[in-house]
């Protein structure tokens, strides 16, 4: 406050609120109430002045109020312009920062699926030919031989109703080209790879469920080069990203005539019947023509029927095609591509179609080579079922579209066939004299062969005595699963036990059964031994070798060895070590893995892969048909690994092969029937029960192989009009084998030969007048006798 001159200055009035209901004090101790000061009362000073204090006390006490008021509803108003202003400058920052988030999500998005440095092939060999071939390799190639070649056709796929023939683009009128331009991509001379607008409005309409065309002739080029051809959704977006990509690269390396040859020659015109692709075909199955005849208005009419080939095309929708080749013909003129008089020409001219699917103005060479290769052979079916699986889980479809894609051709597929080896077997399996101990008629036997190598390549495979009349027929040893029997054992109990150190080459088990529950818990002895009359309590209680066991099929050491193991134990060896694919987990009990009494049997490809073990040092390969699948762009789809399971070691698979070795040189060994004269042979028979099944794989130094005769419903097999198996397995395999490369195996230095004493199948001692020779693993090798026996 200022001073006044001569003393303080002092406030004369004070102003107060209605809610100071009490009263103030005012200047010198004065008491101002609330009520006298409402009435207009003051107690200080003369009357009038107290008058003249009061009215101007009250005006501007009004006036205070009305300043108060107006000044609060600034204050709102200010308030209230504030928060909108923050509320609109946030939800402004909202919008920018969730746009930049998705802007960077759809860019990381993008690279994801577009490899910016993937390009495609579009040389002639995306359809050198409408056949696959399967090819094998020639026995007789000589690589210093320029003549010679390495691998020879097998036999070739082609689908009957596919029509397909390259032909270069100087071939192709030049208003075949225009034509086709006009249709799909006016812009295809100027833009490189891709018309932005088109395809951006065509990948909206894609998220929105709908389809709208809005590829370039480079990008359904690639489209139709890979296969890709998702339409709707997010993996539709997908693939538009992928091909735009494609087609920007793809036209930094090929030229636009590059490109243009290859989308006219794999672009599809199928009427729905006949699968026509490229122009060539469609001018010879359309037209009766070739390419280089077609004139502008069939030139416009087969680029009509691009858009919906089945809908459209010419031969079963001419007025529907009509309609769109005059369209195409305007294009044409607008591009400046035909002269008014060409185009008023062909407006008028009437189309003579004649849709026959057999005329061909040019000879393919390489159908030439299969017009009578006549059916496929056993192999050739599994082939194809392994070649499509393979190609199916390389691209992603289905087995049956990938067969397709096979028939449709272009594919090379390297097989591991034994070409001499396959006619022969399939000769001998056809011939009653191999089975029958006297020749009779009614012979309805079944029987199935398959032999592969050691890495696992299936050599050969039949899949009955009868020619083969039908495609892809019942393959027995792929496709029907059988009880092996006795085979099981050297499988399932001896392999693994060995593996465990449980026993040795010369080891003493007792011919007593072991103790199990039955169904209804009751304590039973089991099991029987193979007998022919099925007699029960057939054990001699003999101390018999490891070898005598397995050479006599007993199945009392088996049952003990899995006591031992566990039948858990000796399931999952099966299963996981040997690629039994058949198996059930009712299969984890006694007799299923000690005698074979499987839930669903075994195939006797899966029985004659796993016996692989025992001719190799024990490695376990994947069994296949196929060595090796290239597609038409010369892209590697399959190659068969080198890889394998050590299923058991080295020296126990040599300890087990001689073991198996006495089942055939044995005068009582249950093989002795298939024994050969110059090549040594390991094996196992296998009878399930009631002898309804009769079985039997050999071991021979190149090969594994197998043979399993029976009915198509379960019944017993005579025996007296019906040869041993090992014998039937000889008169199918035994040429083969007497020719094989190798005629022994050969021992590693893990396995040790040694003499054993006969009486205690411990290591013979210089006390031990009766010996023979055995066979141990190092790690393995059994205590010296003492001679006291």
């Amino acid at each position: 406050m200022k001073k006044q001159q001569g003393g303080e200055f002092r406030p004369l009035f004070y102003f107060f609120d209605e809610s100071d209901a009490g009263g103030i004090t005012g200047p010198e101790g004065l008491i101002l109430s609330a009520d006298r000061l409402k009435g207009g009362i003051l107690s200080a000073g003369s009357g009038e002045a107290m008058e003249n204090n009061t009215k101007r006390a009250s005006v501007k006490t009004t006036r205070k109020k009305h300043k108060k008021h107006r000044s609060f509803g600034v204050a709102v108003a200010i308030r209230s312009l504030k928060v909108i202003g923050t509320l609109l400058l946030s939800l402004f920052l909202i919008i920018v920062i969730t746009g930049s988030i998705f802007v960077t999500v759809v860019t990381i998005y993008v690279l994801n699926f577009a490899d910016v440095d993937e390009t495609i092939t579009l040389d002639k060999g995306v359809i050198s030919s409408n056949i696959s071939k399967f090819l094998y390799e020639n026995p007789d190639f000589d690589p210093e031989d320029p003549d010679s070649e390495q691998y020879l056709l097998y036999y070739a796929l082609k689908n009957p109703n596919r029509r397909a023939q390259w032909v270069d683009l100087s071939e192709i009128p030049v208003h075949v080209q225009d034509a086709f331009m006009a249709a799909e991509d006016t812009r295809f001379m100027q833009h490189d790879g891709v018309d932005f607008l088109r395809t951006f409005s065509a990948i909206a309409n894609t998220l929105l469920g709908r389809q709208q065309g809005g590829s370039t002739i480079t990008m359904q080029t690639i489209k139709n080069v890979t296969g890709e051809d998702s339409r709707s959704g997010l993996e539709g977006v997908e693939r538009k990203i992928k091909e735009i990509f494609r087609a920007i690269n793809t036209e930094k390396i090929y030229t636009k005539e590059d490109i243009l040859q290859c989308y006219l020659n794999i672009i599809g015109l199928t009427d729905g019947w006949q699968d026509i692709v490229g122009v060539q075909a469609a001018a010879n199955y359309y037209f009766g023509k070739d390419i280089t005849e077609l004139d502008i208005a069939e030139a416009a009419a087969l680029a009509a029927t691009t858009k919906s080939p089945v809908t459209l095309n010419p031969l079963n929708h001419a007025e529907d095609n009509k309609y769109r080749k005059e369209w195409v013909l305007g294009q044409m003129l607008d591009m400046g591509a035909i002269t008014d008089a060409e185009y008023q020409y062909a407006m008028k001219e009437e189309l003579k179609i004649t849709g026959d699917p057999d005329f061909q103005s040019r000879t393919d060479v390489d159908e030439e080579e299969i017009n009578n290769q006549g059916m496929t052979s056993w192999y050739m079916d599994e082939a194809i079922d392994e070649a499509a699986r393979r190609i199916s889980d390389k691209i992603g479809i289905t087995t049956e579209e990938a067969r397709q894609q096979l028939y449709d051709g272009g594919y090379d597929v390297y097989l591991s066939v034994d070409v001499n080896m396959q006619e022969k077997v399939e000769r001998e399996m056809q011939k009653p004299a191999n089975f029958q101990t006297y020749a009779f008629s009614d012979d309805d036997l079944w029987s199935g062969f398959i032999c592969i190598d050691y890495e696992g390549n299936v050599k050969a495979v039949v899949g009955s005595r009868k020619e083969k009349t039908d495609w892809d027929q019942l393959d027995i040893p792929v496709d029907s699963m059988r009880s092996p029997g006795s085979c099981i054992k050297p499988i399932a109990s001896y392999a693994p036990a060995l593996d465990q150190d449980l026993m040795t080459y010369s080891s003493f088990f007792k011919d007593d059964p072991i103790e199990i529950k039955d169904e209804t818990g009751k304590t039973i002895k089991w099991p029987v031994n193979y007998s022919e009359t099925g007699d029960d309590g057939n054990w001699s209680s003999a101390n018999l070798f490891t070898w005598q066991m397995l050479a006599r099929s007993l199945n009392t050491c088996p049952a003990q060895l899995i006591q031992k193991m566990t039948p858990a134990y000796a399931y999952n060896f099966l299963k996981e070590k040997l690629d039994v694919s058949t198996l059930s987990e009712n299969d984890i009990n006694y007799s299923p893995v000690t005698v074979g009494g499987l839930t669903n049997g075994l195939h006797l490809q899966d029985l004659v892969g796993a016996y692989m073990i025992f001719g190799n040092g024990g490695k376990k390969y994947e069994v296949t048909y196929v060595n090796k699948i290239v597609d038409s762009a010369g892209e590697i789809i399959f190659e068969k690994s080198d890889g394998y399971k050590q299923a058991i070691s080295e020296s126990t698979a040599y300890v087990m092969n001689k073991m198996m070795q006495k089942v055939i040189t044995e005068s009582n060994g249950t093989g002795r029937f298939a024994k050969l004269k110059n090549t040594v042979l390991a094996g196992k028979t296998g009878t399930s029960s009631d002898w309804n099944d009769l079985s039997f794989v050999g071991v021979t130094p190149d090969y594994v192989s197998g043979i399993w005769i029976g009915y198509e419903y379960l019944e017993k097999i005579p025996t007296d009009k019906y040869q041993n198996i090992g014998q039937i397995w000889k008169n199918i395999f035994g040429d083969v084998a007497e020719t094989e490369p190798n005629h022994d195996f050969e021992m590693p230095t893990t396995v040790v030969e040694a003499r054993y004493c006969t009486k205690s199948g411990l290591l013979a001692g210089p006390n031990c007048s009766s010996t023979d020779i055995g066979y141990y693993q190092q790690t393995n090798m059994p205590a010296t006798c003492n001679g006291v026996h």
